[in-house]
């Protein structure tokens, strides 16, 4: 009676399993980096003046009170798509002025409402920020939040 799996059938079944596993790793990685860099990627460009929001959105910790799409504190709302929200998306300099307007305004004092401290923003700092959440609401978030409030 001859033996159904020699070692030379199971060498060759472990080696071919790996060589398929690989092959099939190989090509997932590389069509989620092509649908990464398609079609998952924020409709503006990355400029130097996004890149000082992202830091000014990080030195100030907006993140330990708001979302950014989904991640983040649930404190205060979502500002993934504030821009949109505000009807701003499409002019940056009324994005800077409603933004700095409203930062401006905080805290705003009213009783039993959450307040937002006052931060000391520069001009430049503030353009930035502004340019950095329009530059978020323009990612493509695949339908997140699940409706306009956040």
């Amino acid at each position: 009676m001859s033996e159904i799996l020699t070692k030379s059938r199971a060498r060759n079944v472990f080696y071919g399993g790996s060589l398929f596993f690989v092959v099939v790793f190989v090509a997932l990685t590389a069509q989620s980096h092509r649908h990464i860099v398609n079609q998952s990627t924020a409709g503006m460009a990355l400029t130097e003046e996004v890149k000082l929001g992202k830091e000014v959105w990080e030195r100030n910790s907006c993140i330990n009170c708001h979302t950014l799409h989904g991640e983040g504190a649930y404190f205060a709302p979502e500002v993934g798509n504030v821009m949109t929200r505000w009807g701003v998306m499409d002019d940056p300099e009324t994005a800077y002025e409603t933004l700095d307007g409203w930062m401006r305004a905080q805290p705003s004092g009213i009783e039993g409402r959450r307040q937002m401290p006052h931060f000391e923003i520069t001009e430049e700092e503030m353009r930035a920020l502004a340019e950095f959440l329009r530059w978020a609401d323009q990612t493509d978030t695949q339908n997140w939040p699940p409706n306009d409030a956040g």
